[in-house]
C-alpha cells in the first residue's frame, strides 16, 4: 500500500474526537485508508444492501451492535444514522469510536454539520500525489519558500499528466482508457442524479467536457451556459456540485491592495489531470505536448498539487491567482500571514528571460523581495535566475 500524507493526521484526530469523518472524491482510497489506519475496528459498507436495510429500517438496533469501534463505509446512505450516533457519542465520547467515511459530500456533511458539529473531525483524502506516489514526503505549505524542492523523479512528465493519480490506476494497473470511461459514468449516472435532478445526464457530461475545456481560464457562467445550452442557474448549480463531489475547484482571485481595477472572477481546475485529460480527448501522453491545452494541464497539474499539500496537511486552502484589467497576472499566489509568495507556471522545458517579467514586475508593485517569487517549468533542474527560485515539475 503507497503510504499517504493524511495518515498521520487522521490518526492524530481520532485521538480528539469520538467520530471521524473522512470524506472526498470518489476512488480516492478513503476505505482503504480507513481500514489500514484502523485495523482494529469492525467494517461495515452501507453499500452492502442487507446492512443498508437494516440502518434504515432500524438505526439505533444496527448501532447497538457494535460493542466496540466501527468503520461506517459510505455513511451518507443511511442520514438518520448521523442523530443516533450523536446520542451514543454523548453516552460515551471514547475516542475513535466512529469512522465515517463518504464519497458524497454534500450528503455526508450536512448529516455532520447537523447532528455530529464539535463531536467529530473532518478530513478530506484527494488522489494520490506525486510525492505519494513515488514515495517522498509532501512538504507542507506552512512554508511556501520550501514548496517545490524535491531534486529527483523517475516519473514522465507527460505520461503523469495523462494518467493522473487515481490510486486503482496506479495499484491495480488497470489501463486508463478502461478506468477513466467506467469511472465518469459512475459519477455521473450514480453520484450526481442523488445530489441534484438532473433530466439529461448527455447534457451534464457535454456540461463536464466543457470545463475540462476551460482549465484555467475566468470563469464566465453566460458562456459555459450557453454552450451547453443551459441557463445560467443551471450551470451555477452544476458547477457546484462538480466542486462538491470533488471533481474541481475553483481558484479565487487576490484584490486586495495593489489596485482597484483587478479581476474578481475565480478560474477552474480539475482535481486530476487525468481526468481531465480523458474529458478532453486526449488518449495517448504523446498528444499532450503539442496538444492547445498543454500548457493549461501543466498548470493544473501543479495547481492540483499544491492543493493537495493544503488539504492532505489540514490547513486551509490559502491559494488565490492575482490579475488586473490591464492583462498582468501572477498564475498562484500563496498567502501566508502578512506575505504573499508568487509563483508563475511555464510548461516548457527551458526559460525564456522575459518568463520573469511578471513574477519582477509583482514584486515590486507589492513591495515584497523577489527572493520570494518561485518560477516552476517543465524542466529537471533547480537554480536561481534574476533573484527567481526555478524549479522542476516533480519539485512538489
Amino acid at each position: 500500500m503507497i503510504q499517504r500524507i493524511l495518515t498521520s493526521y487522521l490518526k492524530r484526530d481520532a485521538s480528539f474526537y469520538p467520530v471521524v469523518t473522512l470524506t472526498g472524491p470518489r476512488q480516492s482510497g478513503k476505505t482503504t485508508l480507513a481500514r489500514s489506519v484502523f485495523p482494529g475496528h469492525r467494517y461495515v459498507s452501507l453499500e452492502d444492501p442487507d446492512e443498508r436495510a437494516f440502518a434504515l429500517e432500524d438505526p439505533r438496533g444496527f448501532l447497538t451492535r457494535f460493542t466496540g469501534p466501527v468503520i461506517l463505509d459510505e455513511a451518507q446512505r443511511v442520514p438518520d444514522l448521523f442523530s443516533y450516533i450523536q446520542g451514543l457519542a454523548d453516552e460515551d465520547d471514547t475516542s475513535g469510536r466512529f469512522i465515517l467515511t463518504g464519497s458524497q459530500n454534500f450528503l455526508l456533511m450536512s448529516g455532520v454539520s447537523q447532528s455530529l458539529a464539535g463531536r467529530s473531525a473532518v478530513l478530506h483524502l484527494l488522489p494520490f500525489s506525486r510525492a505519494e506516489l513515488e514515495g517522498h514526503s509532501l512538504a507542507s505549505p506552512d512554508d511556501p519558500g520550501a514548496l517545490f524542492v524535491n531534486s529527483e523523479s523517475s516519473l514522465d512528465l507527460w505520461a503523469t499528466l495523462h494518467s493522473g493519480f487515481y490510486p486503482r490506476i496506479h495499484d491495480r494497473g488497470i489501463p486508463i482508457d478502461v478506468w477513466m470511461p467506467d469511472y465518469v459514468q459512475t459519477y455521473v449516472e450514480r453520484d450526481v442524479r442523488s445530489l441534484v435532478n438532473i433530466g439529461d445526464l448527455t447534457t451534464f457530461e457535454q456540461f463536464l467536457r466543457l470545463c475540462a475545456g476551460r482549465i484555467g481560464q475566468l470563469l464566465n457562467y453566460s458562456s459555459l451556459a450557453s454552450d451547453c445550452g443551459v441557463s445560467v442557474d443551471t450551470a451555477r448549480r452544476w458547477l457546484s456540485v462538480l466542486e462538491t463531489s470533488f471533481i474541481l475547484f475553483r481558484l479565487p482571485p487576490h484584490f486586495r491592495n495593489f489596485s482597484k481595477r483587478l479581476v474578481k472572477s475565480p478560474k477552474i481546475y480539475f482535481h486530476d489531470t487525468g481526468l481531465a485529460c480523458y474529458l478532453l480527448g486526449i488518449r495517448e501522453p504523446g498528444m499532450l505536448p503539442t496538444h492547445p491545452l498543454r500548457g493549461a494541464l501543466f498548470e493544473n497539474y501543479v495547481m492540483a498539487e499544491v492543493a493537495k499539500a493544503f488539504v492532505h496537511h489540514r490547513q486551509q486552502r490559502d491559494m488565490f491567482f492575482w490579475r488586473d484589467r490591464s492583462g498582468r497576472e501572477i498564475d498562484l499566489l500563496l498567502s501566508r500571514g502578512e506575505s504573499l509568495y508568487p509563483f508563475e507556471i511555464k510548461s516548457g522545458q527551458t526559460v525564456a528571460g522575459d518568463a520573469f517579467e511578471a513574477l519582477s514586475g509583482w514584486s515590486e508593485l507589492a513591495g515584497q523581495p523577489v527572493e520570494q517569487a518561485t518560477l516552476v517549468y517543465g524542466g529537471d533542474q533547480s537554480y536561481v535566475r534574476n533573484g527567481v527560485n526555478v524549479r522542476p515539475w516533480f519539485g512538489l
